[in-house]
């Protein structure tokens, strides 16, 4: 599993960085960034749940 991020749709909501910290972060000014690509077995079901959060539709995964 991949994850993407379109910063362009990013609104800095947060609710992915709340979700999964160890996948998603913030810059200064609120939009998303990734920590990783390729989350780990451990944040893979909580980076999934964050996609589903994302009020922007700004992130998404790819099944690889």
């Amino acid at each position: 599993m991949r994850i993407k991020a379109d910063t362009s749709l990013c609104v800095g909501s947060g609710q992915c960085v709340l979700a999964e910290p160890a996948v998603f972060d913030q810059d200064d000014d609120g939009i998303v960034v990734l920590l990783t690509q390729h989350p780990d077995d451990q944040s893979a079901a909580q980076a999934r749940h964050a996609v589903t959060l994302c009020p922007s539709r700004a992130l998404s995964m790819v099944q690889e």
